[in-house]
Formats: C-alpha cells, structure tokens, sequence
C-alpha cells in the first residue's frame, strides 16, 4: 500500500483550489487547512460553494484547479488511499430500507474488507456507542429520521476513518435527535481522534464546531473560532426599524460620524459600548425610530460584515 508522502500536523491542506461548472466558477482560489483532531464546519447559504467542495474532499469529482492533501495524500494522484482512510455521509439517504439496520452496516464493512470477528466487535461497540442496539435487527424503513442518521453513521464510521465528512448532517433532524448527533461527534472526536467535517446552512450548528470557515459565492468571507469570528464585529450591534431607513441612516452618519448600513430594509450599528448609543440614538431621532434592537454579534452578523448582505436574501447595497 502506498504511504502518504507527508506527515503533517493537518488533516487537509487546500492550496488554490478552484472548480468550474461549464463557464460558472462554483469555488474560487480557496486556501485553508484543517488540523488534525477538530471539528471543522463548511458554513454557508444554498449557492456558496459548500456542496462542491464537500464533493473534492469526498472525492466525488476530481480536482480541477490547485492542490488538495487529505491526510498527507495527494487527491489528484491517490484518490483510492483517501478513500480507504475517509468516512463519508451524505445528506441523501444511503440505506438500503428492506434491510436490517445489522445488514446495512455489515453491507458497509463489506466493501472495506471488514469481516469475522473484527466486523462483529467494531458492530457490536459502533451501535452501542450510537443507541441502536436493541434496533439491530428492525427494518431501516421503519426507524425514525433521528435513527436512520444514527444507522448512517454507523456505515461511515464501520471501517474507523481517520477523516470523516458530513454533508448537511442535521437535515430532517427534530432538536433532540441533532443534540444526540453533536454529542456523538464531539466523543468522536474527543475519545477517537477523528478529524470531522461538515457542511451545513444552519448557523446555530455551525456554532457548535471547532471552527468555521465561512462560503459565499464560491469564496471564504471569513475563517476562525465561532468566538474569534463573533469579536472581529468589534462591538454590539443596534438595529433600527424606521420608515425610511436609507434616509435616516444617512442622517445618523452626518450626525454622529459612523457608519451606518442599511440591509433587508433595517439599519444596521456596530459600536463598542452600544449600549450607551441607544438613549442618544432616539433621543436625536424620536420622531423617525419605529423600534430599536440591541444584540450581540452573531454569525450572521459576521456573514453580512464581509458580504454586504443577509445570509438568506439576495444582495443588496450596503449604506
């Protein structure tokens, strides 16, 4: 078998890389490595590039432009010693659902030479670990959405990936059954060492990673801790309700020199110490305030710091 050519401290390495769809750049000259060990969220709306690169690093489609190491292996020229090192679930259903939730996942370790005794203990710890013990011989067809996701990671986890990749894990998932996920990969993660990857367009999941890095239109706007990410607002934020906010906001700027943007209709203030901004705010302008919120900085407010525009609306001209 063929080793990987580096021992790095990363489990991904991205130089350059760029994909096209006929004329359409989907990804454009990303740069970013992953450390070995974290958990690492893809983060962006429909369209931000997040799919196609989950497709690279999955080794679904090949690396068109620039250079792509996962785990020390070259994707362009040892696609194959990825694939045998990396767990991959997708956000489409893989389940064979007049299977057994057993068959399924014997099926799984099948394809990866897993077999006799090491296939019934790595089985028997996998769905103990995951609650779908006493599931082990019900039809896949009849488990709930929460189950079947358990059953899915099971298959991806069976041949015990060093990597493993997510796409959009929490999809038709109720609140209970994504907090029994997360508490999952964070073991994973924690007891096993696993590197875990995820796309999702849920910005309170993304919360939950190690770090983020942040798509829009093919690009990463933003990459860090959900923290560091949060503190780089450099203060609170206000939001204005008023009847003519582009007016308003221009007579903010020329009152108190700051900035103000106007996005999905509101204004929009990010200041350090915000709050002693609000009283003077309605006091200047009372006749022209509808409401006003203070809040601190979430990702969204990241998202749109580096966009100009909401996270789920089409762009529009940041003041």
């Amino acid at each position: 078998m063929t080793e990987a050519t580096t021992d790095v401290p990363y489990a991904i390495r991205v130089s350059g890389l760029s994909h096209f769809y006929g004329e359409r750049q989907a990804v454009r000259d990303l740069d970013f490595q992953i450390r070995e060990g974290e958990v690492f969220a893809l983060l962006g709306p429909n369209g931000g590039g997040k799919t196609t690169l989950f497709r690279v690093l999955s080794t679904l489609i090949p690396c068109q432009q620039g250079d792509v190491k996962l785990l020390g292996f070259d994707l362009r020229t040892q696609a194959p010693e990825v694939r045998r090192r990396i767990g991959v679930v997708f956000q489409a259903p893989s389940l064979d659902k007049k299977l057994t939730v057993a068959e399924n996942i014997r099926h799984q370790a099948a394809l990866y030479g897993v077999t006799g005794k090491q296939l019934r203990d790595r089985q028997r710890a996998m769905m103990e670990q995951l609650g779908i013990t006493d599931r082990a011989n019900e039809l896949t067809e009849t488990l709930s959405g929460g189950l079947r996701r358990r059953v899915e990671l099971a298959k991806g986890m069976i041949h015990q990936p060093r990597l493993l990749l997510l796409d959009e894990p929490s999809t038709g998932l109720d609140p209970g059954a994504r907090a029994d996920l997360w508490q999952y990969l964070v073991r994973l993660r924690d007891e096993s060492g696993v590197t875990i990857i995820l796309t999702t367009h849920l910005l309170d999941e993304a919360e939950r990673a190690d770090r983020i890095a942040i798509l829009d239109e093919g690009t990463i706007v933003a990459l860090g801790q959900p923290d560091e990410l949060r503190a780089s607002i450099g203060g609170d934020m206000i939001t204005i309700e008023a009847e003519d906010a582009d007016a308003l906001a221009f007579a903010i700027q020329q009152h108190f020199s700051i900035k103000a943007a106007v996005v999905a209709g509101r204004i929009r203030l990010e200041l350090p110490e915000a709050g002693t901004w609000v009283a003077t705010l309605v006091e200047q302008f009372s006749d022209q305030i509808q409401s006003v919120t203070l809040a601190k900085p979430t990702l969204e407010d990241v998202f749109i710091r580096k966009t100009g525009h909401r996270f789920w609306h089409e762009k529009e001209k940041v003041a």
